[in-house]
């Protein structure tokens, strides 16, 4: 009798947890892909990309500059004295000095716009996750990075993506 009492309720407790589980809506998204599928940050990136286009392009001529000097020191290596070697290699490691110091400035330039990116459009993401959990009744919303595999169907990402696109053309008009 305790036996058949105990499966019993077993029964009933699956199938009350498999009933609460059908009722729980999940989604998931990824943050980072919505984001940067955004026009908006598609926008804010061109213009960054046109900021920093300027120190690209000297940082790109410095490279070069070393590169032919580098190319010159060993097809004139050989005739040139020990103090013109010296010379141009100092000439060289300076201009390697250089470069280094405007690299590591531009990729400072760059994770600060991508940090300013971030904080403009992260409370825009929150803001649209909130009115799809009003919408459709989402009861979790999970980031994809989070996660190991996850069924296609649950994936909102898209649905973000076209949400921050739509506030972005009434904001302009």
């Amino acid at each position: 009798m305790i036996k058949n009492l105990l499966s019993l309720s077993f029964l009933l407790f699956c199938l009350v947890a498999g009933a609460a589980s059908a009722e729980l809506k999940i989604a998931v998204v990824d943050t980072q892909r919505a984001l940067i599928e955004s026009e908006e940050a598609q926008a804010l990136q061109k213009t960054m990309q046109e900021e920093l286009k300027s120190e690209e392009d000297a940082a790109r001529a410095l490279n070069e500059e070393i590169q032919a000097l580098t190319e010159q020191l060993q097809k004139d290596g050989e005739v040139m004295s020990p103090a013109e070697q010296r010379k141009a290699q100092k000439a060289i490691e300076d201009k390697q000095i250089d470069l280094q110091f405007m690299v590591n400035k531009l990729q400072k330039a760059v994770q600060d716009r991508n940090q300013e990116l971030g904080n403009v459009m992260l409370p825009k993401i929150d803001a649209v996750l909130k009115d799809l959990i009003e919408l459709e009744g989402y009861d979790l919303i999970v980031d994809r990075r989070n996660t190991l595999y996850v069924n296609p169907k649950h994936n909102i990402t898209r649905k973000v993506t076209e949400k921050l696109n739509e506030k972005r053309q009434k904001s302009k008009n």
